[in-house]
């Protein structure tokens, strides 16, 4: 029967209580299915089938699905043909393959929804010399319909539709819908909108918060059926009480009239809730948004909504967004109406979050951007970062997309700083165009009306300074967003804080440096900036560490630097450490970004660490002695402010730090010859007589101190007497000079010019050796051995399957989730295991993921790729 082409089928419907056959009717046929165009006009033989729906304003819809193909003899064809075929009902389901014999199936013509799909399923096309077998067979309807069983006869007088037939094994499809069941008793009334406030009772449902359509008439703009979202009283409705509740009548494009009565009771009972509920399914949202859709992009162009009720949709939209969201397709088509409302009454709703955080197809950029160009206004930064993220010749890298807030900020003041006054761009000849494409099955697409405005949008040169902007910013972001990439870790680390760019320095008040400068303030002023370095190392909010390294360093001197206080002891320039349990000082204003201690200032540090030794030697501070040592920094006129300012609280810590000032000095001066040894002796013996006099009590000290260093305590009084009556042979250098002037202008003490020479010789060696000594034994940083390469720790890491698909990411920046899932099916992968794999390894190797998955679309951070390969 189809051997020779797709079958022109004359059907007859013969009724459960065995009506009289209706000769000559029509059936309505519909194709419904995708890229496939149909010619065939079918005539038909249909008989009454048993039901109320003679007077009803439906019909019976039967939908021929086929491959396409071309009729040999279409013209002669058509013209015996008395039906047309039209386009519409979604939600056929196809049931069985079947044979060519007509079964019946009983059918309770009493079903709970109206519902009635009759599909036939022709099997494989048969060979064209079977022709005449096949045409006294009759074809198997398979019925459908929820918690009905039908009964239908269907007659088998089919004839030849026009086809190309080559032998395919092709199937063909038709589907038969009867239209629902109304209640008769409810009188057919033409839709309306319900604004808020009006009262509706609807199958036991009082509805007052309004935004829909009611009644039993609103026809599609389409030109098929019934507007999706018109409430329609005289459907019949099983009451709801679970919000949650669904079944395979709810889908995807769901309309009020094609669901089924649990499901209208359902959507009833949210219209007469608070609406909302998280957990109801999207289907019915979408199905009451389809009527917020149709007021704004129908009514309102047409003058039918006035402003305050605009104002009132828009507020109901972004309430919608903010709770159901999540579903990133009804996100997307709620942004899309908001942006299009505000191009239809931009002086009535705005939206910042909008215009700064456009899609790749926002039209509220493109009318923005068009008017900045037409008024020839500069493009403002929050404008220019919009066109950025708006334009397809650029996608954001993954610090730009982990660290939003910091990158957009950045961006801005890079902007600002190189185009102080915008970019001003010559409007073009392209026009401004913009359509709006409906979520609802029952709009069309409607050209926005607007005023006439260039197109800027598609123009490379001005967005290509934009990609150079966003590149360096992106660049100055990337160890901050490597940081973040790490497990347990957060924006408000101090670590993170650190390494964000200094243009940033601002912000990171938000991050909690504030506080930390707040604590500092107070220190410097209430007790000279001594603080414990335990309660400093609180703020890095870190473990305390068993022992100062260059990692625990380097982190306390960044936060010294980002905040612009300067701390003692820094290992920069202080040749030593703070201890766990000791002090640090902190200072005003900081060492700065290019601070370099000259000679005088090392020099000078010396002298005061020798000082202080001199200084504590008792357990205690004499106050003399703390201010001609503080002296002899203030009258040095080779040290700069800062450097005074280092020493000022370098001096401060020595005296409040008993043990680190000789710590390491015993067996260092254990190996130094006679001269070396002489030469430490006499800057003591220089120190102590800086205040012009020397008691017994303190000749006793320096017996001590000499002892502590391996010096020989006999040789005190011989030192002080020779620094105090005899004159050096050598000359004097300017440090020593400066000391000795400074001594006699404080005391009156006149001593030899020579007598506090900080060197005995002017020989670099000895200068040198000085240096060498006063460097802190623990400051020597230990160097750890290479660590050993181990092969087969590397070739566990990552296993061929996966390292295969690695290879194929790396080739492109970005990819679909689906092409991905295509890769790993290949690869006999699991997508979601084969990512995870994938960035274990790249921790291992590079401490940050390779691929980052957002929005159904999976990056590759190139960067990190480098490192892997490496």
């Amino acid at each position: 029967m189809l051997g020779s082409g797709f079958a022109l089928l004359y059907l007859a419907i013969k009724s459960i209580k065995a009506s009289p056959t209706v000769q000559n009717q029509n059936s309505h046929i519909s194709h419904s299915q995708e890229n496939i165009q149909t010619t065939t006009f079918v005539s038909n033989q249909t008989s009454s089938h048993s039901s109320n729906d003679k007077d009803e304003d439906g019909f019976t819809t039967i939908t021929i699905d086929y491959e396409p193909k071309t009729s040999r003899n279409k013209d002669k064809e058509a013209k015996s043909q008395s039906s047309r075929i039209s386009y519409p009902q979604e939600n056929t389901q196809t049931t069985t393959p079947v044979s060519n014999k007509i079964s019946s199936h009983s059918r309770n013509d009493k079903d709970e929804d109206g519902f009635a799909t009759i599909t036939i399923d022709y099997g494989p096309k048969k060979s064209r010399n079977k022709k005449k077998e096949a045409e006294n067979q009759s074809s198997h309807i398979s019925h459908s319909q929820e918690n009905t069983q039908t009964t239908t006869f269907i007659s088998n007088q089919i004839s030849h539709c026009s086809n190309n037939d080559k032998g395919e094994d092709d199937f063909s499809l038709i589907t038969i819908a009867y239209n629902l069941k109304r209640n008769k008793n409810k009188k057919k009334q033409p839709g309306r909108w319900v604004k808020p406030g009006e009262s509706i009772f609807i199958h036991g449902h009082t509805i007052t918060s309004g935004n829909f359509y009611y009644g039993s008439q609103l026809t599609s703009l389409d030109g098929y059926g019934t507007e999706a979202s018109l409430i329609d009283d005289t459907l019949n409705v099983t009451n709801q009480p679970l919000l949650t509740y669904k079944d395979e009548s709810l889908n995807y494009w769901s309309k009020y009239e094609s669901i089924f009565k649990k499901c209208r009771g359902a959507l009833l009972n949210w219209l007469s809730s608070e609406r909302n509920n998280p957990d109801i399914p999207i289907g019915y949202i979408f199905i009451y948004f389809y009527g917020l859709e149709r007021r704004i992009i129908v009514d309102s162009i047409d003058g039918k909504v006035d402003d305050f009720e605009f104002k009132n949709i828009f507020e109901e939209i972004i309430r919608l967004k903010n709770i159901y969201g999540t579903s990133i397709s009804f996100l997307s088509y709620t942004i899309r109406l908001l942006e299009t409302m505000c191009v239809l009454r931009p002086e009535i709703v705005l939206n910042m979050d909008l215009e700064k955080n456009p899609k790749k197809d926002s039209i509220l950029l493109k009318y923005n951007l068009a008017k900045a160009v037409n008024k020839g206004e500069p493009i403002s930064e929050h404008l220019a970062l919009a066109w950025l993220k708006f334009s397809p010749e650029y996608s954001l890298k993954k610090p730009a997309r982990r660290c939003t807030y910091e990158f957009n900020q950045l961006f801005s003041r890079t902007y600002t700083k190189k185009h102080i006054d915008g970019i001003i761009i010559k409007p073009n000849k392209t026009r401004l165009k913009i359509e709006y494409r409906p979520a609802s099955p029952t709009l069309l697409h409607i050209k926005v009306p607007h005023e006439d405005l260039p197109d800027p949008s598609s123009l490379k040169s001005p967005i290509n300074k934009l990609i150079t902007i966003a590149e360096e910013c992106t660049k100055a972001l990337e160890a901050y967003s490597r940081y973040l990439s790490k497990p347990n870790t957060s924006r408000t680390d101090i670590a993170a804080i650190l390494l964000l760019p200094n243009e940033l320095n601002d912000i990171n008040a938000t991050f909690g440096l504030n506080k930390i400068k707040q604590w500092v303030e107070n220190s410097i002023v209430s007790n000279n900036g001594i603080v414990d370095f335990s309660e400093l190392w609180q703020f890095t909010k870190t473990p305390i560490p068993e022992k100062i390294n260059k990692k625990e360093s380097e982190l306390i001197q960044s936060l010294a630097d980002k905040i612009g206080f300067g701390l003692v002891p820094d290992s920069r320039y202080h040749h030593t450490k703070p201890s766990i349990d000791g002090k640090v000082v902190l200072f005003s204003g900081g060492h700065g970004k290019y601070f370099k201690p000259s000679a005088a200032f090392n020099e000078m540090g010396m002298t005061l660490r020798l000082g202080a030794m001199v200084a504590i030697i008792d357990s205690h501070v004499d106050e003399t002695e703390f201010e001609f040592l503080k002296q002899l920094i203030n009258h040095d006129s080779n040290l700069s402010p800062t450097e005074k300012n280092s020493l000022h609280s370098y001096l401060i810590w020595r005296l409040n730090t008993t043990t680190s000032n000789i710590t390491g000095l015993k067996a260092r001066l254990e190996k130094l010859g006679v001269r070396e040894k002489s030469a430490v002796s006499k800057i003591l013996i220089g120190v102590a007589l800086a205040d012009g006099k020397i008691d017994p009590d303190e000749v006793k000290q320096l017996e001590k101190l000499y002892t502590l260093l391996g010096l020989d305590k006999s040789l005190v009084t011989g030192d002080i007497h020779n620094a105090t009556t005899h004159k050096a042979t050598a000359p004097v250098q300017a440090t020593s000079k400066a000391v000795i002037s400074r001594a006699e202008s404080l005391t009156g003490f006149e001593l030899d010019e020579n007598a506090l020479a900080l060197h005995e010789s002017q020989t670099k060696d000895v200068q040198n050796m000085l240096n060498a000594i006063f460097v802190d034994e623990d400051f020597i940083e230990e160097t750890l051995p290479p660590e050993k390469y181990d092969e087969n720790k590397e070739n566990m890491s990552i296993d061929a399957q996966h390292y295969a698909l690695y290879e194929n990411l790396i080739n492109r920046d970005k990819w679909l989730r689906n092409e991905v899932d295509e890769l790993c099916k290949k690869l006999g992968l699991m997508t979601n295991g084969a990512i995870e794999t994938i960035n274990e390894w790249s921790f291992e190797k590079a401490d940050a993921p390779v691929l980052e998955e957002e929005a159904n679309i999976i990056y590759i951070d190139h960067e990190i790729a480098k490192e892997l390969e490496g």
